[in-house]
């Protein structure tokens, strides 16, 4: 039997190991610990048990937010190219930038983020077993009926997990559902995350 599979519309999760990640996650940490100090409560989110931080200052060119984001533009560019967008950088805007610090048993439940093109997860922190990113099946009909599987193909699959390690970039749609499994481990996970959208 002749078959073809033809398969449209992928939901790509893009990933890259940041260069010189070992500098910038020592001084990400003290960026964040910092912040941490200065707002324990931090925001309530996606996050259960953990902290969020308010969105960086992304205006202070000379700080260590800014310095990271312009660190990171040659991957968000890859990924314009790799969906074959044109990258118009006056037409980038990033609408936020934060940190999530998981302690042992802290979690994230499944979410999406709207008004946004992109988002993405930056492991500053990833200890064994610290909870590994999850994505969903963006597809309602097929999360609530879907037959059962003899089989787990990737053609079959409602989710994915991805371990992660220190200095991953993750970059994703924003429309795609995700979510982070607890933190198992006696150590903190950190994680900076940001949005951006395009312009027309």
């Amino acid at each position: 039997m002749k078959k073809k599979i033809f398969k449209y519309f992928p939901h790509p999760v893009f990933h890259y190991k940041v260069e010189n990640h070992v500098k910038h996650n020592e001084e990400l940490s003290n960026y964040i610990y910092d912040l941490q100090s200065k707002d324990t409560k931090g925001l309530r989110k996606s996050n259960i048990n953990g902290w969020h931080s308010p969105d960086f200052n992304l205006k202070d060119k000379d700080g260590t937010a800014y310095k990271f984001l312009v660190a990171l533009q040659p991957y968000i560019m890859d990924v314009f190219s790799s969906y074959g967008w044109v990258y118009n950088p006056q037409k980038v805007f990033f609408s936020g930038m934060w940190a999530i610090i998981n302690k042992k048993g802290s979690f994230n439940t499944e979410h999406i983020h709207p008004n946004s093109n992109l988002s993405a997860a930056y492991y500053v922190k990833a200890p064994d077993n610290c909870g590994e990113f999850k994505v969903s099946n963006p597809h309602a009909i097929s999360r609530d009926k879907f037959p059962e599987r003899d089989n787990p193909t990737e053609l079959n699959r409602l989710i994915a997990k991805h371990k992660v390690e220190e200095g991953d970039l993750l970059i994703f749609p924003s429309y795609l559902p995700h979510s982070v499994l607890p933190n198992e481990s006696e150590e903190d996970r950190i994680v900076v995350s940001f949005n951006l959208w395009i312009g027309r």
